[in-house]
């Protein structure tokens, strides 16, 4: 490694990035609703409260009692009805029933087509996972070309490229095996 700062690539930062990544994965995963409940199957859905779009569990206490069974106890009565508008129309397939302060959310079974669907769905956000980190491989790598200009050995540059490769591939590896689990979780009856 040399002591020039301009010859330095900055594989600290490109593994943040790549990490950024393999966290927005693992979101856009919790929000995939399987045949469990999960408090964050909630967290894409946000409500007009106020005059602001504000995530439920800023508007309610999320419980999950049992396996198939989402609780929200709405701490302001006046926003049940927005609350349950906004489950109804985000596309999870639940069917909210409200109780008092407290709107229910029963988890159906999912049938084997849905499940299929979610398979793919989760396969499409894992493909734009690995395109992020590509595109991170891609901006070390020029990074690296751009130091080689500046005078960096073939040397340094091997060995930077190696680093940057390895990184992304064991990311790589990383989403394949949690897309790999998540479609486990989904075909699970």
């Amino acid at each position: 490694m040399s002591n020039d700062n301009d010859l330095d690539i900055d594989t600290d930062a490109l593994q943040r990035r790549m990490d950024g990544a393999m966290s927005a994965l693992k979101t856009e995963f919790a929000s995939l609703r399987t045949g469990r409940a999960s408090a964050q199957m909630l967290d894409p859905i946000h409500v007009d409260a106020y005059g602001t779009m504000t995530p439920i569990n800023q508007l309610g206490t999320v419980n999950v009692p049992e396996p198939r069974m989402v609780v929200i106890n709405v701490w302001d009565k006046g926003m049940i009805n927005k609350v349950e508008k906004a489950i109804r129309e985000s596309g999870l397939g639940i069917n909210p029933v409200t109780d008092g302060p407290l709107i229910r959310l029963p988890i159906p079974e999912l049938n084997e087509q849905r499940r299929k669907e979610l398979s793919k769905v989760a396969a499409g956000y894992a493909e734009s996972a690995k395109v992020a980190v590509r595109n991170v491989r891609r901006d070390g790598m020029d990074q690296i070309k751009k130091a080689k200009a500046a005078g960096m050995g073939e040397d340094d540059q091997k060995m930077w490229q190696d680093e940057v490769q390895e990184m992304t591939d064991a990311l790589i590896v990383a989403i394949d095996k949690a897309l790999e689990a998540k479609q486990q979780e989904i075909m699970q009856v």
